[in-house]
């Protein structure tokens, strides 16, 4: 389907461009501000200030697919930062007919105790979870229209290679170390975890396929885990004993929200881990032929991860 341009140059990102070389895609091209970073082999790194329309018009035209894997820089500046970024993307996607790929999370949604499925309504009431929901309300809108074609894929927090600041992959050094750890929420509900192989693989498919445009999908991603299995299976992974989990005092965010702008922001999704927050990943399952990788994979990449390379014996097998 022509060149790829992939926007982000983070785990998502990274695992998008490798997944399109792996299927034989020529010509792929990974942006970020800087442009710089190791060399991906068969990619092309390009620097762009993301919310410059102009520009990623410029670099979109004649490619077939346009995927936003942005993560922004910090929750505290989201309500400033992904406005113009969101625009830039819709206004690249119409003016070159690539189809918009975008890289989403749960947030939409809203708090709910029920698995969350790619049929229920967006209802988030927090800041970001709203603007999340409002990205994909106005690309939907635009596909709905004939203005431009887009999809949708939304996955739970990362894990996997190459995640460092997700919530699991953020305490698995430590507890690699056999040190005790502290997680925010409950230590002890189910709390689905995505790997980023799973959500290139996604996105990758759903870019190619007409028939799945104009729809939200779930990233194909393993039965839940509870915070504490989840840290203890890390450890196993590359025969480490587990540790201790415990959860932070929730009175954390609210003193040290003050502060902090990190745990004020987090303040608004606290939430996911204090009731389950689980993902139903079983439609991509069924009409994608996607399964996510096994979750024993997933541990060992965290781990090594975490421990800054591969420890023998865990190499990783690819799902079908």
């Amino acid at each position: 389907m022509g060149r790829h341009v992939v926007v982000g140059a983070g785990p998502v990102g990274l695992a998008t461009v490798r997944e399109l070389v792996a299927q034989g895609h020529g010509d792929v091209l990974l942006v970020s501000r800087s442009g710089r970073g190791d060399d991906v082999p068969g990619v092309r790194r390009v620097a762009l200030d993301v919310a410059d329309a102009e520009a990623l018009t410029t670099l979109a035209e004649g490619a077939g697919a346009l995927h936003n894997c942005v993560n922004p820089p910090s929750y505290d500046v989201w309500s400033t930062w992904w406005p113009p970024v969101a625009r830039a993307f819709l206004v690249a996607a119409e003016r070159t007919g690539a189809v918009l790929v975008t890289a989403s999370c749960l947030y939409p949604y809203g708090p709910t105790d029920a698995p969350m499925t790619e049929g229920q309504a967006d209802r988030a009431a927090g800041v970001k979870g709203a603007l999340r929901a409002t990205m994909w309300a106005d690309a939907r809108a635009a596909h709905e229209a004939g203005r431009l074609r887009a999809v949708e894929v939304r996955g739970s927090d990362y894990a996997g290679p190459g995640v460092t600041t997700a919530h699991l992959p953020t305490v698995a050094p430590r507890a690699l170390a056999g040190r005790s750890v502290r997680v925010f929420g409950r230590a002890d509900v189910a709390h689905s975890f995505t790997d980023v192989r799973d959500m290139a693989r996604t996105l990758v498919a759903v870019a190619g396929r007409p028939d799945t445009h104009g729809r939200v999908w779930h990233a194909p991603t393993n039965p839940p885990r509870t915070q504490a299995e989840a840290v203890a299976d890390v450890c196993r992974a590359v025969g480490r004993e587990p540790v201790r989990v415990r959860p932070w005092p929730r009175a954390l965010l609210g003193v040290g929200g003050l502060v902090v702008p990190l745990l004020r922001e987090m303040r608004e999704t606290v939430h996911q881990f204090e009731r389950p927050y689980v993902l139903d990943s079983s439609l991509t399952q069924r009409e994608l032929g996607l399964a996510p990788t096994p979750w024993d994979d997933v541990c060992r990449a965290t781990a090594e991860t975490a421990l800054g390379g591969v420890v023998p014996g865990t190499e990783v097998s690819r799902p079908a």
